[in-house]
């Protein structure tokens, strides 16, 4: 009683419909990669011109932040170009830094009379 059971003996597959299931089952479609997000390309200035030169006289200094990364994005400006017009403001005395100079992030605000 307790040695039998009432199932069917399994039957063996031979080794030729194995490797037929095998192949047949496979993953179907390959997978595609997701397309990454690509960021929009930034078509900024690498030269002061004369409009972007009197921009900068007039608008940066009444800012009340000016970073290297503000007056890029506001002038369309590379970020060179955006760090040496900090320089340049700050030798005419129009623009404060706000803390002791950073090697990495110039932060600077308006020179308040």
């Amino acid at each position: 009683r307790f040695g039998t059971s009432n199932m069917a003996p399994k039957v063996q597959k031979s080794k030729e419909a194995k490797a037929k299931a095998a192949m047949a089952g496979g993953k179907g479609k390959k997978k595609k990669w997701a397309k990454g997000k690509t960021k929009e390309k930034l078509n900024n200035a690498v030269m002061f011109d004369k409009s972007t030169q009197d921009k900068l006289l007039k608008e940066i200094p009444k800012a009340k932040l000016i970073t290297p990364s503000v007056i890029s994005e506001r002038l369309k400006v590379n970020g060179s170009l955006a760090r040496l017009a900090i320089k340049v403001l700050e030798g005419k005395g129009v623009i404060a830094p706000v803390c002791q100079r950073h090697s990495k992030q110039l932060i600077y605000t308006r020179k308040v009379a």
